[in-house]
């Protein structure tokens, strides 16, 4: 249903009803909703908590208005279609005042939009914040949503990936002290990151030979093993088996100089990157895209994404959240729903497996060679 439309459905969870994701869905609604051709939306959530921030925006937002299973949704700048999932006691519906009830019932939000999108009545998931620490506190221990959604999915290889404007960066270890990521790192798991981003470039966002960079673990890529040995051992033979899939992928780089080529008209490039850890990657991103990056799961078996934010409880209800984040979120999941949709219609060739060959263009050239070594409240969920 969802995922043969022209117009894509997009499925939202509200997150934390004491966050910030009441208000930021609504403004990014009303932004969606003035776009050229956009996707039709259904907010999965709290009706209450939805009309108690429209209120607190002065009207200046679509109207909430209950939506049922089965209902056609429509598209407009005037009302927002909202699945009223359970109903909240008033206390947990107060802004900046986080409960196990609120916490809860973010679960619950995120389980039905999952089910939704793989049943394909919704073309994608787009999750606004969760809180980790109460989504434990409510019993429900999982770092964050990728780890909630690949286990719904079954899930064995799914990775977390970060977009903006100039920059797509997959993690190959993501929510880990650093001095675990050693032993993290083996050649499946950076070959995996690999070939899932290769998967994602090909089939959501229709690229024939994307170019990926990887990068290195070590400073300077590891200086030839003066550094380190992760690169020779893990990193490299990764990057060749990949190459030897089909997968134009490239380095290890040196990760201090991975992406300086940022701004240019081919920024830096490469169309994706995959970094060997959190900061490694994330702190670029969030310099060169910080209101504006998104959160994409790769490898699960529908689309989702995520505004690269928490729930920032200290500003909920205050009406100054920003809404750059989930609109980019929602716009990417669009753009992904239709390009999954083209590809479903032109049969382009898929993997069969996790780890099998893909099927390739000829070479790209003109490109630069990338792959010799060079020397406030948000927090990803």
């Amino acid at each position: 249903m969802g995922s043969s439309r022209t117009t894509p459905l997009i499925a939202i969870s509200m997150g934390d009803p004491a966050g910030i994701g009441p208000e930021v869905v609504l403004k990014a609604a009303s932004v969606i909703a003035r776009r050229p051709n956009p996707p039709t939306i259904v907010v999965l959530g709290d009706l209450d908590a939805i009309r108690a921030a429209a209120i607190r925006l002065n009207g200046d937002v679509p109207m909430p208005q209950e939506w049922h299973r089965g209902m056609r949704a429509k598209r407009s700048n005037l009302v927002l279609p909202i699945f009223n999932i359970g109903k909240l006691p008033p206390h947990a519906i107060v802004p900046g005042n986080p409960t196990v009830e609120g916490a809860d019932a973010a679960y619950r939000y995120v389980v039905q939009g999952a089910r939704m999108t793989m049943r394909g009545e919704a073309s994608a998931l787009v999750t606004a914040p969760i809180n980790k620490e109460w989504l434990n506190r409510a019993g429900h221990h999982f770092p964050g949503h990728s780890e909630l959604l690949a286990s719904l999915a079954h899930a064995r290889t799914w990775r977390m990936m970060f977009a903006g404007e100039m920059l797509r960066v997959a993690l190959v270890t993501v929510h880990m002290g650093l001095a675990e990521v050693p032993r993290a790192l083996t050649r499946n798991a950076v070959l995996g990151t690999i070939v899932v981003l290769d998967q994602h470039l090909r089939s959501q966002l229709g690229m024939a030979r994307p170019r990926i960079l990887v990068l290195g673990f070590n400073p300077h890529a590891g200086e030839n093993g003066l550094f380190g040995d992760e690169e020779a051992r893990v990193i490299g033979p990764a990057i060749r088996q990949a190459q030897h899939k089909g997968i134009d992928a490239h380095g290890p780089v040196a990760p201090d100089t991975a992406f300086i080529r940022a701004g240019r008209d081919q920024p830096f490039g490469f169309d994706g990157a995959v970094a060997m850890y959190h900061d490694q990657g994330l702190i670029a991103l969030k310099i060169l895209e910080f209101d504006r990056a998104v959160n994409i799961t790769l490898g699960l078996p529908f689309i989702r994404t995520s505004p690269d934010h928490g729930t920032a409880y200290d500003i909920a209800g205050r009406g100054i959240a920003n809404a750059a984040s989930m609109v980019a979120a929602i716009e990417y999941a669009a753009k992904s729903a239709r390009g999954a949709a083209q590809a479903a219609r032109t049969k382009r060739p898929r993997p069969r497996s996790r780890f099998s060959r893909v099927t390739t263009a000829p070479k790209r050239s003109g490109r630069p060679d990338v792959s010799r070594n060079h020397d406030r409240y948000f927090a990803d969920m």
